[in-house]
């Protein structure tokens, strides 16, 4: 892996240091000349004057090879490009949008929600990219800015030398031969080029399932009949309807009179409509302002956009002017969607269906992922029908497993997808949709795709090969995702050979823990540990805690890798409700260690220090040095972010 492979590892790639200047770990990087996105080999485009005929004819044609296309850059496929690109895989990232997120990004400002529930399940945030993403977000962004979190996913994919992007790009076709996909076309109209692009693995995350529709491969839409897959939650007869879209809106408080004349278009809202629609604050919109699941998605997208914001008009309205909220006179909207936010649409079908009994009560053989989200689904006639609550809801008991047989396609051989259109039924998916859980599973599925690519056997026989579906597992486990139940069983970590001793123990976080293969404690109903799997130790300003990993005989080691505690307990989100803010730290997390050194004794006796760091906020982070004959390594933890115990989940080495 090179420096700026780590730097991303670690959260801080050499962009984020121009950009963010308390970011941490700068005594061990250095910034290059020059920092530019891969960008497409623009010399092979077609020869000056060869236009295309018909309405392409002034567009430039640019012919890509890549191992691994991500179509859909949302944070599904954020993670999917970005986890194939740190396996060493060549990534094309396809995204229509002019930024990344989807529906976490400023166009549509959805807070990213998952398997802790906001904070109805605590303790259960998830790990990988996604923790490592959130974790930069709120040390380089505590002012809660969207823009900012677009920038920051920007950065995260630009700053992989392994991903060329293409920003405002659209996916339209696709070629099959043999149930393979061979290549993809795509235009970017800003620029006038059309994009063929061929690779050996194909990723769907563009949430309406495109590339898989023109791939030819199957899918579902709408909602299955009670009695296919008893599931309690699903209606007497199948239909094609969904859950609908919504556009939110945020408000600012100016302390002085606001007034708000809507719009002649805005919907008149009564008392009536908002029975089971409650109002108490107004900063941030309301999820339930919701339609169209009773339309077709995709072809009514314009129409449904002009209803939400006719809603949305007509509920500031009725805040504004009603009389009923008197406390809104000094407030005034300051931000409208202009996109609605899709929920349902097209889901492909993979060789297995996730359904509302997996949710319930479930295990995998070839788990890659979590979900815990509550099955939350809501009238396709969302606003309009205002008889009925805006959702119904049915908690799984536990957070639940994602199986890799539902992240690919069971016709078309090379293509996987993540996100909201994995391979569910309509009741499954009102929980695997939302954000938190598409982005694991797309970490999921590059990390597969990039196996699938070094090896050369399809995501399939990933999936039904025990040796390779536990490598695939145990690569994601080195890399912070959960799976429940499994453990860290690498046979090339070193430090699973090692000796433990610390400096003193916290009980019952023994020193041994580092290395019992788990990297997150396993929370009671109120998110504190039922199943202890850290060591802590106290630790004061001038008194560090130290743990050290020894070994009988010498051994080689290249590459230290250290997971920390950053406060899974709370909810951790960029968002711009004020209810759910409240318990948010917008900024390092008091759990995580902040300053440690890092050293190590040879067999000859010398003492050599590998890494001195500071201002650390990153729970996973790996060091790449060159000591051939270590026979102990020690962590002096000398500061923290503010806990007064230093804490670490897992120590790895490798040769």
């Amino acid at each position: 892996m090179n420096r700026r492979s780590f730097l991303s590892t670690t959260g801080l790639s050499t962009y984020s240091l121009a950009v963010f200047a308390n970011n941490a770990l700068a005594d061990q990087t250095s910034a290059p000349a020059t920092l530019l996105p891969p960008r497409p080999d623009f010399d092979r485009i077609a020869p000056a004057g060869a236009l295309l005929s018909g309405i392409e004819k002034h567009m430039h044609t640019v012919d890509l090879e890549t191992d691994v296309l991500v179509a859909g850059g949302g944070l599904a496929g954020v993670c999917a490009a970005i986890a194939a690109a740190r396996q060493g895989s060549r990534v094309v990232l396809v995204q229509d949008r002019s930024r990344l997120g989807g529906n976490s990004s400023s166009e549509v400002k959805m807070h990213v929600v998952g398997a802790n529930q906001h904070t109805g399940r605590p303790g259960w945030r998830e790990g990988g990219l996604i923790e490592e993403i959130r974790l930069a977000d709120a040390v380089n962004n505590p002012q809660r800015s969207w823009e900012l979190w677009d920038l920051l996913l920007y950065d995260k994919v630009v700053s992989e030398p392994n991903i060329t992007l293409l920003l405002e790009t659209v996916l339209y076709s696709a070629a099959v031969k043999d149930g393979k996909i061979t290549e993809v076309a795509a235009r970017c109209d800003k620029s006038e080029h059309l994009y063929r692009i061929r690779a050996k693995v194909f990723c769907d995350c563009t949430g309406d399932s495109r590339l898989g529709l023109e791939a030819g491969a199957e899918l579902r839409t709408g909602r299955e009949t009670r009695s296919e897959f008893g599931e309690s939650l699903a209606p007497e007869k199948a239909d094609n309807e969904t859950l609908g879209s919504s556009i939110l809106f945020t408000s600012r408080l100016y302390h002085n009179p606001m007034p708000f004349t809507p719009p002649a278009w805005a919907r008149k809202i009564t008392k009536e409509q908002l029975v089971h629609r409650k109002i108490d604050s107004w900063e941030y919109g309301y999820w339930w302002i919701e339609w169209g699941g009773n339309k077709d998605i995709v072809r009514d997208n314009e129409r449904i956009r002009f209803e939400l914001l006719s809603i949305v008009m007509g509920v500031w309205d009725y805040i504004k002017n009603s009389g009923d909220f008197p406390d809104s006179r000094d407030w005034a909207m300051d931000w409208v969607g202009m996109m609605s936010g899709k929920r349902g649409g097209r889901r492909l079908l993979g060789d297995h269906i996730l359904t509302q009994n997996d949710l319930m009560k479930s295990s995998f053989r070839d788990s890659v992922a979590i979900g815990g989200w509550a099955m939350d689904d809501h009238p396709p006639g969302g606003f309009d029908r205002p008889d009925l609550p805006p959702n119904t809801v049915l908690r799984p008991p536990e957070v639940y497993d994602i199986p890799l047989r539902c992240l690919y396609s069971r016709n078309v051989s090379n293509l996987m997808m993540a996100g909201r259109n994995i391979s569910a039924t309509h009741t499954a998916f009102t929980s695997a949709r939302v954000m938190a859980t598409c982005a694991v599973i797309g970490q999921a599925v590059g990390t597969a795709a990039a196996q699938s690519v070094e090896t050369g056997v399809s995501p399939r026989e990933v999936a039904v090969n025990s040796q390779h579906l536990s490598r695939l597992q145990q690569t994601l486990l080195r890399d912070d995702q959960t799976i429940k139940g499994l453990r860290n069983q690498d046979p090339r970590d070193l430090a699973r050979l090692s000796t433990v001793t610390a400096s003193a123990d916290a009980a019952p976080a023994k020193a041994a823990l580092v290395l019992d293969g788990f990297t997150r404690d396993i929370p009671d109903e109120k998110g504190y540990p039922k199943e202890v799997h850290h060591w802590a130790a106290p630790v004061s300003e001038g008194k560090p805690a130290w743990i050290q990993l020894q070994w009988p005989e010498p051994r080689q080691i290249r590459h230290l890798q250290i997971t920390f505690d950053s406060g899974f307990r709370r909810q951790l989100t960029l968002t711009a409700q004020d209810s759910q803010n409240r318990g948010i730290v917008r900024a390092p997390q008091p759990e995580t260690v902040r300053d440690y050194v890092v050293t190590c004794t040879t067999a000859g006796g010398k003492t050599l220090t590998l890494a001195t760091v500071r201002n650390n906020f990153q729970r996973l982070n790996r060091h790449y040095f060159d000591v051939p004959d270590a026979r102990s390594l020690r962590i002096d933890v000398q500061a923290t972010n503010g806990a007064d115990e230093a804490r670490i989940f897992e120590i790895r080495c490798y040769a």
